[in-house]
């Protein structure tokens, strides 16, 4: 699986052009074509940002912002949900180590 393949599996339901999606990739370090390694803490947060970075894009459209009622079903609250999506990601990006280092520490020595 390449990188361009796993940022699909994570943004399913959004309808970007190949030229954009890679636009997004390259900004957050990652190459379409490259192979996903999913057990890189630097590659699954270069992941995870792309899509944070693809769902702040669709955010900040005003036109999705509105509620729909189409027959007897009703789309309400869409911007309420994806910044509850946007939120729990960011909260996954932070709480995600940024390196591929084997220790088990998050403790960093502020004072020598």
């Amino acid at each position: 699986m390449n990188n361009l393949q796993r940022l699909q599996l994570e943004i399913q339901g959004i309808e970007l052009s190949h030229e954009e999606i890679q636009v997004y990739l390259a900004e957050n370090g990652l190459k379409h074509y490259d192979e996903y390694n999913p057990e890189s803490n630097k590659s699954k947060r270069s992941i995870y940002q792309t899509a944070l970075s693809i769902l702040e894009s669709v955010a900040n459209n005003p036109t999705l912002m509105k509620d729909y009622k189409q027959d007897d079903m009703s789309i309400a609250a869409f911007h309420e949900n994806l910044q509850a999506r946007i939120e729990q990601l960011e909260r996954k990006v932070r709480q995600m180590p940024s390196n591929d280092d084997k220790t088990e520490s998050n403790y960093f020595m502020l004072f020598q």
